[in-house]
C-alpha cells in the first residue's frame, strides 16, 4: 500500500475544529479548517504550529478543501489565511462559498463586537479570505496542479455539503466531512461513484449511536412540544446556523395549521431568511420532490411562522421559538435561554451534538447551576431534552 500520512490538526478524538492534513505522494492537502465552540482563546483554532514549522505555508500546502459551511468545519479559515499566512487555493462548492462568509461574519459580530474578544479575524479578513476561494461543481474533476486532482460528491448533510476524492496518480483518499445516508424533506442522500480509495476518512460523531426511526423521533418531539404548550410553557429549540425547516420543525408547522396550535411559532430572523434565499437559489441541490413542487408552490414559506424579536421573549403565555446559534454558546439563542431557564414550565430542546465547554453541553450533562458572564449564577429549572435528529 502506498504511504499516506494523516495528521489531525483538530478534531483528533474530539468534536470541533475539524482540520486534517493529508500527505499523499508528495502533496499536502488540508481537509477542513474549523473552529471549536467550547473555547474562547487560541484553542478555538486548530494547532497550525505543526505546519508553520515547514517554512512558507503556501509552498508547503498544495490546497485547502472545505466540506461545508458549518463553523466547526470552516470557522478558522480567515484566521488561517489572513493571520497565519496561507495564500494558496481554497476549494468548496458554490453554495458553501455563498453561505460561509455570512456565518463567519455573524459569529465575528458575536465574538468581537458583543463579547470584545481579541486575536480574532476582522470583516475585511473574511472578504479577503473568500477571494482566495475557488468554487467547484459536483462531479467536476479539478486539476489543482499537474499531478493533484480533486472531485466533489453530494454529501446530503446541509446545502452545499460535499465529500471529496483526492487523487495523485493511482493513489487516492476519500474525505466525507459530515454526510447523511438518509434523504430528508429537503436534501437527498449522500452518494459517490464506485471507487476503491487507498484511504477513507469518515465523520464518526454518531458512529456508535443507534436511534429510533425518524418517524418515532418526530412523534416524540411533537408530543413534548404540545405538552409544554398546554401547560403554558415556552419551547426553545436550537437551530444550527443557516438551515431550512428541518423535518421535525416542519411537522410543528404542519400540525399548527391542522390542529390550531394555541401558541405562536417564531424563527430567529436574519439567518433563517437567508436560508430561504439560498435554498431557492440553489434549488438543484435539494431533493427531487422539492424541485418538482417548487414550480407550483414555494415549499419554503409557511403562514404560521413569524419573525422573532428579542422583546417577545418576555411575552406572557406559551410560544415556540427556533433560534440560532446552536449549542447555546452565544447570541439570541443564549439570551432566550437565560430568560426562560428559571421557569419549570418551559423546555429547551437540544437536537444535536454539543461540544464540551458550551452551555448546551453543560445542561445536557446535568448541570443545573451555571456560572455565566460576570460570575452570575443561573439556576436552570426548565425541562432539558436531548433529541438528536441529524
Amino acid at each position: 500500500m502506498p504511504e499516506i500520512k494523516v495528521t489531525p490538526l483538530g478534531a483528533g478524538q474530539d468534536v470541533g475544529r475539524s482540520c486534517i492534513l493529508v500527505s499523499i505522494a508528495g502533496k499536502n492537502v488540508m481537509l477542513d479548517c474549523g473552529m471549536h465552540m467550547g473555547y474562547n482563546d487560541d484553542r478555538r483554532f486548530p494547532d497550525f504550529s505543526y505546519i508553520t514549522q515547514n517554512g512558507r505555508l503556501t509552498d508547503f500546502l498544495d490546497c485547502v478543501i472545505i466540506s461545508h459551511f458549518h463553523l466547526d468545519h470552516c470557522g478558522a479559515l480567515p484566521y488561517f489565511s489572513e493571520m497565519v499566512g496561507y495564500d494558496g487555493p481554497i476549494y468548496m462548492t458554490h453554495p458553501t462559498k455563498a453561505i460561509c462568509p455570512i456565518l463567519l461574519e455573524d459569529y465575528r459580530k458575536i465574538t468581537v463586537d458583543k463579547k470584545g474578544e481579541t486575536n480574532f479575524f476582522t470583516s475585511q479578513m473574511i472578504k479577503d479570505c473568500m477571494k482566495k476561494v475557488v468554487a467547484v461543481h459536483l462531479h467536476q474533476t479539478v486539476q489543482v496542479d499537474e499531478e493533484l486532482e480533486i472531485k466533489a460528491y453530494y454529501a446530503g448533510h446541509v446545502l452545499g455539503a460535499a465529500m471529496f476524492q483526492i487523487k495523485v496518480g493511482c493513489e487516492s483518499v476519500v474525505y466525507t466531512g459530515d454526510y447523511n445516508m438518509t434523504p430528508d424533506r429537503h436534501l437527498g442522500a449522500a452518494w459517490l461513484d464506485k471507487c476503491r480509495p487507498d484511504l477513507l476518512i469518515s465523520e464518526s460523531t454518531y458512529a456508535t449511536t443507534i436511534r429510533d426511526s425518524k418517524r418515532c423521533r418526530e412523534r416524540d418531539f411533537l408530543k413534548k412540544v404540545h405538552e409544554t404548550v398546554e401547560r403554558g410553557g415556552k419551547v426553545r429549540k436550537e437551530r444550527k446556523e443557516v438551515k431550512m425547516l428541518k423535518n421535525e420543525e416542519k411537522q410543528i408547522v404542519i400540525n399548527a395549521e391542522r390542529m390550531n396550535l394555541k401558541a405562536p411559532i417564531y424563527f430567529s430572523t436574519g439567518l433563517t431568511e437567508k436560508a430561504n434565499h439560498y435554498y431557492k437559489l440553489f434549488i438543484t441541490w435539494t431533493n427531487q420532490k422539492i424541485r418538482k413542487t417548487f414550480v407550483q408552490r414555494n415549499m419554503f414559506e409557511f403562514k404560521h411562522i413569524k419573525a422573532f424579536d428579542r422583546a417577545f421573549a418576555d411575552n406572557p403565555g406559551p410560544m415556540v421559538v427556533f433560534a440560532t446559534p446552536g449549542m447555546l454558546h452565544a447570541g439570541q439563542s443564549l439570551q432566550i435561554f437565560r430568560k426562560w431557564a428559571g421557569n419549570e414550565k418551559n423546555m429547551v430542546i437540544m437536537p444535536g451534538y454539543c461540544v464540551q465547554g458550551t452551555v448546551g453541553h453543560k445542561i445536557l450533562s446535568g448541570q443545573r447551576k451555571l456560572e455565566m458572564e460576570g460570575r452570575q449564577i443561573l439556576e436552570v429549572k426548565l425541562q432539558v431534552e436531548h433529541m438528536p435528529f441529524n
